[in-house]
């Protein structure tokens, strides 16, 4: 089970413009390449599985 962070601003904008909801999800890894975060809702039923978020080359 992965353990996630409370995103922070500057994550919680980047959620916000790839259509998630910043408040449901929590942070467990994030690079330059890519962001990995988990759904609270995941970490309850014990699940925990992520989801893995491209980030665009600029």
């Amino acid at each position: 089970m992965k353990n996630g962070k409370k995103p922070t601003l500057a994550q919680k904008k980047f959620l916000q413009d790839t259509g998630l909801d910043s408040e449901k999800w929590l942070i467990v890894k994030d690079t330059p390449e890519e962001m990995v975060i988990v759904s609270k809702i995941a970490l309850q039923r014990r699940s925990g599985k992520t989801k893995t978020i491209r980030k665009a080359k600029k």
